[in-house]
């Protein structure tokens, strides 16, 4: 069991940045995938971004490459997003996700992770 706990969120101007944390409770995280996904009012979830449990490979939606990047610290049991170049569009409540490793399922989907955050709020004024 994972249990994992977003936090960062916050109100910023188009063109800042913020820094979302994703901390993880449980001594195997660094066994588990992690993607964050987000979910702006009246649309679905998607994809935003995606670690493998060694930090080797990373995944971006289209929409966000270029200006957000995925890391962890397995030490601190946390995954971090940093997202600069803000833009209005980027507004929505960001979700992080976890799994056991599966190298052979998608990072990409939704429904492939098994644990999932409550949530932290961005908002980015124009």
């Amino acid at each position: 069991q994972v249990q994992l706990v977003e936090s960062g969120g916050g109100l910023v101007q188009a063109g800042g940045s913020l820094r979302l944390s994703c901390a993880a409770s449980g001594r195997t995280f660094s066994t588990y995938d992690v993607g964050w996904f987000r979910q702006a009012p009246g649309k679905e979830r998607e994809f935003v971004a995606a670690i493998t449990w060694s930090g080797g490979s990373t995944y971006y939606a289209d929409s966000v490459k270029g200006r957000f990047t995925i890391s962890r610290d397995n030490a601190k049991s946390t995954v971090y997003l940093q997202m600069n170049s803000l833009k209005p569009e980027d507004t929505a409540v960001y979700y992080c996700a976890a799994r056991f490793r599966d190298p052979s399922s998608s990072y990409y989907y939704v429904g492939g992770y098994d644990y999932w955050g409550q949530g932290t709020q961005v908002t980015v004024s124009s």
